[in-house]
């Protein structure tokens, strides 16, 4: 019988199941906790670094939402409560803006995670690599889902090089079956799939590029963007294909039960949970280091019946300072800091070697949008959470508006709408926030977008 008092039962993180030419990584286990003299003889490996990012549509009541104090000594607002568990591990920031997303009411959720200067040319609409995808070049090799686009309502927060959406999945059933499921009619049925769809790619860029030296300057452009989006489903292909061979985590019939229903968004609360629950699943099985959400897109927020709100969040968004609206707006915001304040809970449940899942993962849950009725884009709802691993810290409000405006006028709708219109500090940009948050993933870049610098005061 072994003796659990020594240090020879130990395993080393990097441990791995091998066979058949395959290295399987173990995911994290009590037996590869660090003590004083494992350490000594070995380096702790590096933590595993993941993202998140949840995305809330049209914004927020500004007037109930607004923290008035900046630093460690700020007290949450009424509809942000819930979060008060979790002070040491959020920092709540305001006056963040897009410069690019001023006059880009309709596009907010689109540039959220690039910050690109969107157009209109032909018609088509044209975005830039948002960060997580950035991230998971980085990182995602290591993962059988370089990333993972979720969708409560529809739309995308991910895009690729080519400015192409990455559809996102909102069906929880079919989340988990892609996750963790078998493959449909086994492995092999599986890899003669992926075979006929490489076959496919291939025939049509054959196609495509004999067909661009017939054709003239300005359709080569839209054509080599075709193509690339093409050989980014290439690209997928053969990583779904190299993966095949290597199993999926068991995952305990309860937990399955629990994560896999046909539940109908009517049941909002269920439904924002049964995703967050399967968020925490794919990252702490590793199945994935960087997760996307659209808790709602900008046309299309869930209606919430069940805390007495019927109109989606778009409706209330266009409030035109109705009192009944706004007080229903404030309790959407309210259910939608609770849904959150449970993904971080979650988090924080799981150990691993010293640190917890939040720990290792850094969180970043806000809009494109301060307020809907105006379509105001500047002090944008922002919350950072988790990633004390990845060097962050929390425990204040950071607030870009303060040093200017000298205190917050709640009394005076007009003037702080004002603030959510235009920018107070110009130099406080939400691609700043994001270039921070490459940087502790490991991507090496100075900048993003229209990024002026990291933000030291988020870093340890």
């Amino acid at each position: 019988m072994s003796n659990f008092n020594s240090s020879r039962w130990l395993l080393n993180r990097r441990h791995a199941l091998r066979g058949m030419g395959v290295a399987i990584a173990l995911p994290m286990l009590n037996c590869m906790k660090w003590d004083s003299l494992k350490a000594a003889e070995t380096p702790p490996p590096a933590a595993v670094k993941r993202s998140v990012f949840i995305y809330v549509p049209n914004g927020v009541n500004t007037l109930t939402w607004q923290i008035q104090q900046a630093g460690a000594d700020y007290q949450l607002t009424s509809p942000l409560a819930s979060l008060e568990k979790h002070r040491s591990q959020i920092t709540p920031i305001s006056g963040l803006y897009h410069p690019s997303g001023i006059g880009q009411a309709h596009e907010c959720d689109k540039i959220w995670l690039t910050g690109a200067k969107v157009s209109q040319e032909g018609g088509a609409f044209r975005n830039t690599i948002s960060a997580d995808q950035l991230m998971a070049e980085t990182v995602g090799a290591a993962t059988r889902f370089s990333s993972l686009e979720l969708s409560v309502t529809g739309g995308t927060l991910a895009w690729s090089r080519d400015g192409v959406p990455l559809p996102a999945e909102r069906r929880p059933i079919s989340i988990f079956q892609r996750l963790f499921g078998e493959e449909a009619g086994g492995v092999e049925a599986a890899r003669r799939r992926l075979d006929r769809r490489a076959s496919v790619l291939d025939l049509v860029l054959e196609n495509a590029r004999s067909l661009r030296s017939q054709i003239g300057v300005e359709d080569r452009s839209r054509l080599d963007e075709y193509l690339h989006s093409v050989r980014d489903v290439e690209l997928r292909t053969e990583r779904a294909e190299s993966w095949l061979d290597i199993p999926k985590p068991a995952i305990d019939k309860a937990t399955e039960a629990q994560v896999s229903r046909n539940i109908a968004p009517a049941e909002a609360g269920d439904y924002y949970r049964t995703m967050y629950d399967l968020m925490v699943l794919a990252l702490r099985t590793d199945m994935t280091r960087v997760v996307t959400c659209m808790s709602g897109s900008e046309s299309n927020g869930l209606a919430i019946p069940e805390i007495g709100v019927p109109q989606t969040r778009h409706e209330l968004s266009h409030h035109n300072g109705d009192p009944e609206q706004l007080r229903r707006l404030t309790m959407c915001d309210t259910f939608l800091a609770e849904q959150f304040a449970y993904f971080l809970e979650r988090m924080q449940a799981y150990g691993e070697g010293g640190d917890t899942l939040l720990d290792s993962t850094q969180v970043l849950w806000g809009s494109g949008m301060a307020y809907g009725h105006s379509h105001g884009n500047a002090n944008l709802p922002t919350i950072l959470a988790g990633g004390r691993a990845l060097g962050l810290r929390h425990g204040q409000h950071l607030d870009y508006n303060l040093p200017k405006i000298g205190q917050y006028d709640m009394t005076d709708s007009r003037k702080h709408y004002g603030i959510c219109s235009r920018p107070v500090d110009s130099n406080a940009r939400l691609n700043n926030l994001l270039v921070t948050m490459l940087q502790r993933m490991g991507v090496e870049t100075e900048n993003f977008g229209d990024s002026l610098g990291s933000i030291s005061e988020i870093v340890a």
